[in-house]
This record gives structure tokens, sequence and C-alpha cells, in this order.
């Protein structure tokens, strides 16, 4: 896939825009957005990136045009799962609804600029390292049964991780918010708000998502355009989507087996392409194995959608009847 300069900096700028656009005509002046709101942006954002995708298909052809949308899709599944983690996260700290945005929104600007990082790194290692497949398809695969025990044990507290602890020790804190203020002063001297902490909180908990998800987009594409692009438009909708399907997250009891089919397959795919490209000297003395097809980029993109697809309607089917039994529970124990 050729993509001239001019083609990455127009992306990286429309990028840009709609961070500008989040900045100024939405976090600035700090509200609950309704949910007539959410849904008219997450519809805009969502409506942005099939545009792209249709733009890929019509300049570099379907094969490209359909890893793009694996690859988006995919990443967007697996943000809907990291909604789990966020609310979790505004529950502990408390985060008034009025300052959520303004967390969300600054906590995907710092994932945006890290999984970049991670996508770069990635995109170096698969250059240059081809044994890198086995690696990101065994990955995936224990990622996989981790999300099937997750689906079993689903963990409803948030646990700081290192960078949160490491923060509180270095500076001081104030106690409460203020404001949607990142620091205050109080006597002369600097504290950070737990403002700060939460908008911490919040990017580095996505970048432990990202360890999961850029294998598995490399694992649709090798395209670095096409990965970045999926990433950067899956999570720019993210603040939106947290607002628009919040109060639906506890009923999407499924998705953890959904994402764990998903990220099993995408696992096998990588696993499968590892073995056409292989050079370790211990694997069939360094030949390619090509015994096994490889998986096509539509078998793939059709394979996450029906999966997501039943994930969702069998979720929502075990709700309406979990309600439908708690109701003629307590009719009948009048």
């Amino acid at each position: 896939m050729d993509v001239p300069v001019w083609a990455w900096l127009v992306t990286i700028g429309v990028i840009l825009a709609m961070l500008a656009v989040d900045y100024v005509g939405h976090v600035r002046t700090p509200h609950a957005p309704s949910l007539r709101e959410a849904s008219w942006w997450s519809a805009g954002y969502v409506a942005i990136a099939v545009a792209f995708g249709g733009i890929v298909w019509a300049v570099w052809g379907s094969t490209y045009g359909g890893e793009y949308f694996a690859g988006y899709i995919t990443e967007k599944s697996l943000s809907v799962d990291n909604l789990f983690v966020f609310v979790l996260i505004m529950t502990s700290f408390r985060v008034p609804r009025l300052y959520q945005q303004k967390v969300l929104l600054i906590g995907i600007t710092i994932a945006l600029v890290l999984r970049t990082i991670f996508i770069l790194l990635g995109a170096a290692l698969i250059e240059n390292f081809s044994w890198i497949f086995y690696v990101f398809g065994a990955f995936l695969l224990y990622t996989a049964w981790t999300q099937i025990k997750a689906g079993q044990n689903h963990d409803e507290e948030f646990h700081e991780n290192g960078a949160l602890r490491l923060t509180r020790r270095l500076f001081p804190t104030t106690e409460t918010y203020v404001e949607d203020k990142m620091t205050t002063k109080i006597d002369g001297k600097r504290y950070i708000t737990p403002m700060l902490i939460v908008m911490i909180a919040i990017g580095s908990a996505d970048l432990l998502f990202a360890v999961d998800s850029i294998p598995a987009i490399f694992g649709l594409t090798q395209e670095t355009y096409l990965v970045f692009a999926a990433n950067a438009f899956s999570l720019l909708g993210l603040r939106q989507l947290y607002f628009l399907i919040d109060g639906l997250l506890d009923r999407l009891v499924y998705l953890a087996y959904g994402l764990a089919a998903i990220l099993g397959f995408i696992g096998v795919k990588l696993l499968i392409h590892a073995l056409h490209k292989n050079e370790v000297p211990f694997i069939n003395g360094g030949e390619h194995i090509t015994a096994i097809p490889e998986i096509p980029t539509a078998l793939s993109l059709g394979f996450i959608v029906v999966v997501l697809t039943i994930t969702t309607v069998a979720s929502l089917a075990k709700d309406r009847a979990d309600r439908r039994r708690s109701v003629e529970s307590s009719e009948g124990s009048r």
C-alpha cells in the first residue's frame, strides 16, 4: 500500500481538527451531554470513520478497504470493553458528571499519543522480525482466555495501577475537586487535584488495553497507515459512546465472550500468517509452511460482524428475560 506523505498529513490534520472541535466545542463549557446530543455526535464520528474507509476502498482497492473496516470494527468493539473500566474509574473517583467529558477527552488524547508510539514500535518489529507474529498470535490466544475468565467473574472494583500510585507519592494532592482544574495553589503551594489523577487513570488504563488491541489489528492488516487511522477514529468517538451507552453496559453480559472469540480468531489468523512467513530455524528448518491457507480479509470481517451481532442480540435477550423473571418474582411474592 503506497501512501503518499500528503495523505498522512491530511489524515493527521483531520484527526487534530476533530480533537479541536471536542476541546473548543464541548469541554470548554462543562456540561453533561443529553442522550440526543451523544447520539448525534456518535453517529457523526462513525460517519467520518465510514467515509474514510470508503476513500481507502476507492483509492487503494477492496483489499485494503476491507482490512481497514475489519480493524476499525475490532477496535470499536474492544473500545466498548474499555468503557466498563472507564465507568469503574469514574465511580471510584466520584467524578461529577458535569466534568466527565473533560476527563474522558484528555484521557483519550493521552491514549492516542501512547497508542501511536505502540503502533510505530509494532510496525518496526513486524518489519524486522517475522517471528513476532508467533508472539502476537500466542498473546492474543492468551488474552482470549482471560476474556472468557473475565466474563465468568467480572471484577466490579477499580484497582489503581503503578502510574497512579507513583503520581500520588511524588505530588501533593487535594482531597476534593476544584471545579475542573487539574492543579491549584493552596497557601502558595501547588497541588494537583483528583481531576488530573483520574485523567491519568483513564489514559493509563487505555494503554493497558492497547497491549491487546494493537496486536489484534496487526493481525488484520500490517499497513501502519490503516492501523493508525482505525485506532484514531475508534478512540475519537469513545467519549460520545460513553455517554450514549453508559446505561446499557451492564446489559451486554456476553460481551467478554464475543471479544474472546474475536481475539482468538485473530490469534489463529496471526499464527497461520506466521507459518507462511516462517524463518525460525527450529520450525520446519526455517522454511515457510503453507499447508494451511491464510484467512482472507473478507472472512475476517464477516466473522467479526457476525460474532458482535450474536453477542449483542443474546445479551439483550438474556437481560430482557432476567427483567421479566424479576418482575414475575416480585409480583408473585405480593
